[in-house]
């Protein structure tokens, strides 16, 4: 199997809460297109190993007599490989592998959080023998907002409202992750009331419906009055 890799990628609030797609540029392991992972050049074929015969080991006896006992080790003559190349590919010198650098496209899940990851399967290094790929592992960083905190699928935001404002009631205009959204405030509201915005939270991450917003209402005392 394929070494597997790791990546990172800083994506904005927003993004991480309804998704999006980025690019990131990576440099990976990948079969060689000259020879097509056999390390031998074009026309030519791999000799199997005297040594191993094609197995890649070989068994090593130790001891004596009544206590002989015998061990497995990767072949030194063709490195575990089981065959012999007389004629490497100048491409990838035969290795079978060659080092590219590519451009992948992540889709980014609605609803992820930060310093979650991304496994995209298949594209991490090249496998080795006919093994398969290895996985490409993303981690996640999620910019703060300047506006919201987050718990989960919840949304926290402190609303500012007048001391007039709260005793006498008033229609407030909300900032949500969607948009702004018009909300009654009472009359009489205190300080620190927390009312509940259903459905404009963040959306689940395996698609599970939405959180709600928790909007706390914060009274600014003048600093001075006038007659």
């Amino acid at each position: 199997r394929g070494d597997s890799l790791r990546a990172s990628v800083t994506i904005s609030f927003e993004e991480a809460a309804f998704g999006c797609e980025k690019e990131i540029l990576l440099t990976r392991s990948e079969t060689c297109g000259e020879c097509h992972g056999s390390g031998c050049a074009p026309g030519t074929s791999a000799d199997t190993c005297p040594d191993c015969r094609g197995s890649g080991v070989i068994r090593i006896q130790r001891g004596g007599g009544a206590f002989t006992f015998s061990t497995t080790a990767p072949c030194t003559r063709c490195r575990g490989t089981g065959k012999i190349i007389h004629q490497p590919c100048k491409e990838c010198n035969g290795n079978g592998q060659v080092k590219k650098q590519r451009k992948i496209t992540v889709s980014i899940p609605a609803g992820i959080d930060n310093d979650q990851a991304v496994s995209l399967r298949g594209q991490g290094g090249a496998g080795v023998n006919g093994g398969p790929a290895g996985d490409l592992l993303i981690s996640v960083t999620v910019r703060p907002s300047d506006k919201f905190q987050r718990d989960g699928t919840a949304v926290y935001y402190e609303h500012p409202v007048t001391f007039a404002q709260a005793a006498l009631g008033a229609k407030l205009v909300i900032p949500t992750i969607d948009g702004n959204v018009e909300y009654s405030m009472p009359k009489g509201t205190q300080p620190g009331t927390v009312f509940r915005l259903r459905g404009k939270g963040i959306p689940s991450v395996n698609g599970r419906g939405r959180g709600d917003q928790f909007v706390t209402v914060r009274v600014t005392v003048p600093t001075a009055l006038n007659s």
